[in-house]
């Protein structure tokens, strides 16, 4: 089944013009985004010119936005209130209390709002009311590159989708805003927020879960053989060679990139690829995306974290003690500290 894609040339940005746009959030995307539209505004010449408004808690983000010269608010009520257009770009936990509560209530019935995850908007964890638009504008990047790549002329992969056209114009706000923020030179995928969440979270618990079980179990099965941590640590990631792998993916086809490998190694690869038992793999792939994600039960438990459990912090540091305990983590630790190397974070 193949997405529709749009470019600069589906996208008009008149539903733009004269329109005050509130950003929930300056961090990451809310940052990139918000600079670029204003770019986007400026070389277009759009005329009423919109207003941007930046909303956010007074911490560093909001500092940024002062010296960027947007100033900022930390009255969400009346931000919400101005909103022609809204992006929600706080995290996917924080962004139902704070809509709910603060935003909602103020907001015009004709107001867009804009999500960046498919999230909460597949969950129905927002109260939004039938008369507004909501849209997905999910660029596939992480903030400072959608920023890098729209200073140098590039387009970004975004998925663009309406979730509810309350207006009857929500798809045309929705391509102008991924116009505005300079997604469409590149092709715009539109998708769904369903869509979006599933791929999201299944990578996330299932596609990366399962490599990290690989590295871990490969790791103690050849330190059984009797290779060393130092070997290992450098011949499984710490050379960048599996980084290296991915990016040749990006760039020639996932496949294809096999041809830069000597024929020792891709006969090795495809052939042992097609001996391995998926039976087993496809079972745990089908759980984690109908019991644990179609079905909400993984949004509930990580929600009942905070509500009803020891809290999203405690529980990732449990988590954290429990996969240091690995061989594999407690034999790059020895490592990294006797060739002194030290982590980024």
């Amino acid at each position: 089944m193949s997405a529709r894609l749009f470019y600069d040339k589906d996208c008009s940005l008149a539903p733009l013009e004269g329109k005050t746009i509130v950003f929930i959030g300056y961090g990451n995307q809310g940052r990139a985004q918000a600079l670029n539209l204003r770019d986007t505004i400026k070389s277009e010449k759009l005329s009423p010119v919109p207003k941007i408004v930046i909303a956010n808690t007074k911490d560093s983000y909001a500092s940024k936005a002062d010296e960027d010269g947007f100033g900022f608010t930390s009255d969400w009520a009346t931000a919400a209130s101005e909103a022609d257009v809204l992006f929600l770009l706080v995290p996917d936990q924080v962004q139902p209390g704070l809509f709910n509560e603060s935003i909602a209530p103020s907001l015009k019935k004709t107001c867009a709002v804009v999500v960046a995850s498919g999230y909460n908007a597949f969950y129905k964890f927002l109260n939004i009311a039938p008369s507004n638009d909501v849209v997905m504008v999910a660029p596939r990047m992480i903030g400072t590159s959608v920023r890098s790549r729209y200073e140098s002329g590039q387009g970004f992969p975004c998925f663009v989708s309406v979730e509810q056209d309350g207006t009857g114009k929500a798809w045309d706000v929705a391509l102008a805003l991924c116009r505005g923020i300079g997604a469409t030179k590149g092709g715009v995928i539109e998708s769904s927020a369903k869509e979006e969440t599933l791929m999201d979270l299944f990578a996330e618990q299932a596609i990366w879960p399962a490599i990290i079980a690989t590295f871990r179990e490969a790791y103690s099965a050849l330190k059984a053989y009797g290779c060393s941590d130092e070997a290992l640590v450098h011949e499984l990631w710490l050379s960048k060679e599996p980084a290296e792998v991915f990016e040749k993916c990006a760039d020639d086809g996932f496949i294809r990139q096999l041809i830069h490998h000597s024929s020792v190694s891709q006969y090795g690869q495809l052939k042992g690829s097609m001996e391995v038992d998926v039976g087993p793999l496809k079972k745990e792939f089908k759980r984690v995306a109908e019991d644990r994600i179609l079905s909400g039960a993984f949004a509930e438990e990580f929600m009942g974290l905070d509500k009803n459990g020891p809290g999203v912090e405690k529980a990732l540091e449990s988590l954290y003690e429990k996969a240091n305990q690995t061989e594999l983590a407690e034999g790059e630790v020895r490592v990294r500290e006797r060739l002194g190397l030290k982590s980024s974070n």
